[in-house]
């Protein structure tokens, strides 16, 4: 009702008047708080005087390496308790020494004190509250050390709470200026009314989105508060248009920055952060081996003193630089098992970036691509020269006896067969592993399963005069690939059909479950591996025997395929010898 069927000119003035009376209770509140805080500063400056007095008493003495601090006592001279209380507490919450308190040994634990607790997470603590020791109030001020938690205190009586109330007398002096300011503001009202009416109006169409015409719609006074409002619609308008502008902008350049794989920091050219995202901590942190989210702290790691070095010369340097020639350096880290790729560029404005690619991945990718295409040739070789031999037999004696004939061509078929038996297994290995999401999960009758990979090896069974022992249950269902389970089964069965001997047993069992996961057995009585071939059989190409291992025609792969499926399904799979004598693989599935 106060402002009903007023004039703008009135409306402005008690708005002014409003304004400008919560902006003079705010300082009042301001200077009230801030000469209270003043005064709050200078008692705890005092304590931590006091404190860092105590604590080198300690240190000269050696007192906690005595772990006898009643010497303090000699302090009372310079600090008297009726001054301030002074309490040593180690960190476990132990009082060591307390000036007030005869029997502080006697004292209970002070670990749960907040002002303790502040002081050990914080290195400084400060509260104030009851004494249940003494009886009495106390402003508490806890300062943290290496050993120990140094309190100081006062007593919180009359005198000191006006000690640390605020003076007043400063507010007839802002009451005075409020009722002189009153004057001036309805004078300004008024003359300030007519282009206040006329923006009230351009409010009204913004509301609106209608459209303005700034000349004629808005015909403001020919003097200067019709110039500014003028001036400041236009630049309202170029100003909301330029905010939306960049809002976008940034929020792109933000979803960039988090979507990114690479870490990349921002600075000012006093080395202050702009914006980094997360991967660029992640990634500092395991270079310089130290866990903290001041992102600053890079200037301060060895590892990139060449990047540091490089800003200050660029810095210092008044050279002015077209983007199209911006300085730049770039370099390579390792750390540990972690390989880095570093860059920084500086900006004409001197701000710069840095960016950090983690290259870890790539750089196995390429060691791991070496070390396969070499052993992938190592492998070939030996067929492709079986082969080759064979037929060159066969080609340059054509007047050789057709059985000799039939005899070499038989073993060429055998290498090739082999051969073909390599290319297979490289190929579902590889498969494996980078396609292996790609595979269709599908409820797996394991015992079905087994049952088909020990079909597959019935002759040799038969031969061998080899038992196999299975007590899966015939329901038994995971959910998995029904291709990969047979490769698991399968290459366990010839690894032990081909390696294990004569006349062995193969037991396969399930031995645990739990809501995940079920756990296999597959074991086998024959003579097992040393325990230094037992971290390597799942290794490409790995052989415990390697003349007998190409004797019996196995690839190398059998193993890896093992482990490689296993782990597609986020299974796990170990080996070990049995006591008995033998050879054990203990792998889970999923349910």
């Amino acid at each position: 009702m106060l402002f009903k069927n007023k004039t703008i000119r009135w409306k402005l003035f008690i708005y002014f008047l409003l304004l400008f009376g919560i902006f003079t209770l705010s300082i009042i509140l301001f200077q009230s708080q801030r000469e209270k805080h003043f005064r709050i500063g200078q008692l705890e400056t005092t304590l931590n005087e006091y404190a860092d007095l105590t604590n080198r008493y300690i240190d000269h003495n050696s007192l906690y390496a005595k772990g006898d601090f009643s010497t303090l006592d000699s302090l009372k001279s310079l600090i008297p308790p009726d001054k301030a209380r002074i309490t040593v507490i180690d960190r476990s919450g132990k009082v060591l020494y307390d000036n007030t308190i005869q029997e502080y040994a006697t004292m209970e634990n002070h670990i749960g004190r907040p002002e303790i607790q502040k002081a050990l997470q914080n290195e400084f603590g400060e509260n104030i509250r009851h004494s249940s020791t003494t009886n009495q109030n106390y402003i508490y001020y806890a300062k943290a050390y290496n050993h120990y938690v140094i309190r100081t205190a006062v007593i919180y009586d009359t005198q000191l709470k006006a000690f640390l109330r605020a003076d007043r007398v400063f507010i007839p002096f802002f009451i005075f200026l409020f009722i002189i300011f009153g004057f001036l503001l309805s004078y300004i009202a008024n003359h300030i009314g007519d282009s206040i009416a006329k923006l009230k109006d351009f409010a009204v169409k913004i509301r609106r989105n209608e459209a303005i015409n700034i000349y004629e719609d808005t015909r403001f006074s020919n003097d200067e508060l019709g110039f500014i409002s003028r001036e400041i619609i236009q630049l309202y308008q170029q100003l909301g248009k330029t905010k939306t502008e960049l809002v976008l902008e940034k929020e792109k350049l933000i979803s960039h920055l988090f979507v990114l794989n690479e870490g990349i920091g921002f600075f000012s050219a006093d080395k202050k952060t702009i914006l980094n995202n997360s991967h660029f901590i992640f990634f500092i942190n395991i270079i310089s081996e130290e866990t903290t989210t001041a992102i600053e702290n890079i200037f301060l790691a060895e590892e990139f003193y060449e990047i540091n070095e490089f800003i200050n010369q660029i810095i210092a340097d008044d050279t002015t630089y077209q983007l199209n020639e911006l300085p730049r350096i770039e370099y390579s880290i390792q750390k540990d098992k972690f390989h880095f790729n570093i860059q920084c560029i500086v900006f004409p404005d001197k701000s710069f970036e840095i960016l950090i690619a983690d290259q870890t991945q790539l750089m196995r990718r390429s060691i791991m691509k070496q070390q396969i295409t070499s052993n992938i040739s190592h492998e070939l070789k030996t067929p492709i020269s079986s082969v080759k031999g064979y037929l060159e037999t066969v080609l340059n004696n054509p007047d050789l006896e057709i059985s000799k004939q039939h005899y070499f061509i038989e073993k060429a078929y055998n290498q090739s067969e082999r051969l073909t038996q390599l290319v297979n297994d490289i190929s579902l290995l590889n498969k494996i592993e980078e396609y292996s999401e790609l595979y269709v999960r599908e409820e797996v009758p394991v015992k079905k399963v087994i049952n088909e990979a020990i079909e597959s090896f019935s002759d040799q069974i038969k031969l061998k005069n080899i038992q196999v022992e299975c007590s899966i249950e015939e329901n038994l269902i995971i959910k998995a690939n029904h291709s990969l389970i047979f490769s698991v089964f399968r290459n366990l069965m010839e690894n032990s059909v081909n390696y294990a001997g004569d006349n062995i047993t193969i037991t396969i069992n399930k031995y645990h479950e739990d809501n995940s996961f079920h756990y296999f057995s597959f074991s086998d009585n024959g003579p097992g591996v040393d325990d230094e071939h037992l971290a390597r059989l799942f290794e490409r190409f790995y052989r415990v025997d390697s003349g007998r291992s190409r004797k019996e025609g196995g690839t190398g792969l059998g193993l890896a395929i093992v482990k490689n499926a296993i782990l597609s399904f986020k299974g796990e799979i170990s080996a070990r010898k049995l006591k008995e004598g033998g050879l054990e693989f203990l792998f889970s599935l999923p349910r």
